[in-house]
């Protein structure tokens, strides 16, 4: 039974969720406050957080930013901030998807199988991306950390949102070709959630704070103006806009 920590404020909302979700065969925690839902999740370590951005003793981008800190837990934010700057916000903290309020409950059970489904994916699947790669290329900056679902970069482990690495797991499976952003969409979403371009470039830029050298410009997962992005370790023979 896949468990699902959920930190709101509202009490009437957080019940409606937990009633819910616990029908739909989850097991369901619920926290008022962040302090709370921070040592639950050390304490309970659940599959997925449903997380308010408005709580009584933390800034919800906070307490993303420090669920993030100490897990790759899926981390949906639930809240009433309609604006593309908030979502954005969320994203660059560590969320892997934004609702607003009010929504469906069919949709949000939705988004949380898809999250759960590709967060939990049989390692079956993960050793056949492994071995599409090929052999280990030593000359490769970035590999996969398998077990523990990390990124190795130039000998580094770095920790990533869930949706972060099921990106570069497409990229390293499939080096050199491009992704439109509806392909990446779809390989971190599924045709059941929503998520906008923006939310794909906002992925891209935090991937590339973490395995560029140089983010600003970026040899790795390069541009293609117009369509989308490809990963190749190649040195660029020309100078290819980014």
């Amino acid at each position: 039974m896949y468990k699902i920590l959920v930190i709101e404020d509202d009490v009437m909302m957080s019940d409606m969720l937990s009633m819910y979700l616990s029908e739909e065969g989850y097991s369901v925690s619920q926290a008022v406050r962040a302090d709370e839902g921070l040592r639950l999740l050390i304490d309970w370590m659940p599959d997925i957080v449903l997380l308010d951005l408005v709580l009584p003793d933390r800034d919800g981008i906070e307490v993303c930013e420090l669920i993030r800190e100490r897990s790759n837990v899926p981390i949906m934010i639930v809240s009433m901030k309609t604006e593309v700057s908030e979502r954005v916000h969320a994203l660059k903290a560590g969320a892997d998807d934004y609702m607003c309020k009010p929504f469906s409950m069919h949709e949000l059970s939705a988004r949380v199988e898809a999250l759960l489904r590709r967060s939990h994916s049989l390692t079956k699947a993960d050793h056949e991306v492994h071995s599409e790669q090929g052999p280990a290329d030593n000359d490769d900056p970035v590999q996969l950390d398998l077990e523990r679902r990390l990124l190795v970069v130039r000998g580094q482990l770095i920790e990533t949102t869930f949706s972060e690495y099921e990106l570069m797991k497409l990229f390293l499976a499939y080096p050199g070709k491009v992704f439109s952003r509806e392909e990446l969409i779809n390989a971190i979403r599924g045709f059941d959630s929503f998520v906008t371009d923006r939310a794909i470039d906002v992925h891209i830029v935090n991937l590339r704070k973490k395995i560029e050298q140089n983010p600003k410009e970026p040899r790795l997962i390069r541009t293609v103006w117009g369509f989308g992005y490809k990963y190749t370790v190649d040195k660029p023979a020309g100078a290819e806009p980014q």
